[in-house]
């Protein structure tokens, strides 16, 4: 079978099937290469705070590279503007947001943002917002879906959408919410009688494993030993055919030859009945 291995023909073709095994093999890498991400936010980044005014801008959409960061803000709570976000835990009980609107001072055109201030058991109507002038610090996070049919005639909501809000308040927001860590005024902190304080932490840090991913990788290892797999059996069923061949020409020889003697046999045996 060596000898076989060794024409021209199965030489090349054995050259074509290692590379496409190297293309493979590189593809496997690739993907298990890709099957490993770190968190998309480092918390050395997002939790040093940051003002808010210098890092987003309203109108602009919050995509994930802004998202998750604390960040600082002052102004004053918009009267009149609690609305409860329903359906939300905090130490695993059930109950709902309430969200106020806050006019951030230095916004380019005095825009709003949502503010989450706090938890309240299901029900309850929210409590009204502090007044005066109010430092906030806590996490930028970007808005949810808007409820779809909404009835108008219901005070709470079940989402925090800001393009909902927007509309609710008829103030023009920024794109996302505060979830509020810390309240103070005159540095001293703002406490809320009857509001949970509820904190958001960053995301976690450990690596994530994409299974699909690696999955995929363990594919192209395998696709990689199917292409020497193949050559292996092409050689070896050439070299099956070239060997049933000699055994063909060895059993036709034989064949040739026992027909000969039998026709020599003959021919004596005639000799001897003429005599």
């Amino acid at each position: 079978m060596l000898k076989t291995a060794f024409k021209p023909k199965w030489i090349a073709a054995l050259l074509g099937a290692l590379l496409l095994s190297t293309v493979f093999v590189a593809l496997s890498g690739w993907q298990f290469g890709s099957s490993s991400s770190g968190p998309v936010h480092k918390a050395e980044t997002t939790e040093k705070p940051v003002a808010l005014t210098e890092f987003y801008q309203p109108g602009v959409p919050l995509f994930g590279d802004k998202a998750d960061q604390i960040v600082t803000l002052s102004g004053h709570f918009v009267p009149g503007t609690e609305v409860a976000i329903t359906n939300r835990i905090d130490d695993e009980k059930l109950g709902q947001w309430t969200v106020s609107a806050f006019a951030v001072d230095g916004a380019p055109d005095d825009e709003a943002i949502a503010v989450v201030r706090g938890w309240q058991p299901s029900g309850a109507e929210p409590l009204p917002a502090p007044s005066g002038t109010i430092n906030i610090t806590g996490r930028l996070l970007p808005p949810e879906g808007p409820q779809l049919k909404h009835d108008l005639r219901e005070p709470s909501l079940k989402s925090l959408s800001s393009a909902q809000l927007a509309n609710r308040w008829d103030l023009p927001l920024y794109s996302g919410f505060i979830s509020a860590h810390e309240l103070s005024a005159d540095g001293k902190p703002v406490t809320q009688a009857g509001l949970d304080p509820i904190y958001v932490g960053p995301q976690p840090q450990e690596a994530q494993i994409n299974w699909l991913n690696v999955f995929y990788g363990i594919e192209w290892v395998v696709f990689a030993g199917f292409a020497i797999f193949l050559w292996y059996r092409l050689v070896r069923d050439d070299y099956q055919r070239e060997m049933d061949a000699v055994a063909e020409k060895a059993a036709q020889n034989f064949k040739d030859g026992a027909s000969q003697g039998t026709d020599e046999l003959s021919t004596s045996q005639k000799d001897k009945d003429d005599e």
